[in-house]
């Protein structure tokens, strides 16, 4: 979890740095260290969801060809 802390630290800095020095604005920086890893939280979520099922198939089908080999 500690490592989990500090990589979220990381991104809301980094996605801070990022708007403020683009724009120069203290409040565009403060709204994409919000709102940026929270989208992709959720991206992330969505992607660890699909790579799920495709593993659960690849294992469905390697088993399968075992019993059939």
């Amino acid at each position: 979890m500690s490592k989990t802390l500090s990589f979220a630290c990381v991104h809301f800095t980094v996605a801070f740095l990022v708007g403020y020095l683009m724009t120069g604005s203290v409040w565009v920086g403060g709204a994409l260290a919000l709102v940026e890893p929270a989208c992709n939280t959720v991206a992330f979520h969505l992607h660890e969801k699909v790579w799920k099922r495709i593993e659960r198939r690849r294992a469905e089908a390697a088993a399968t060809q075992a019993l059939a080999g």
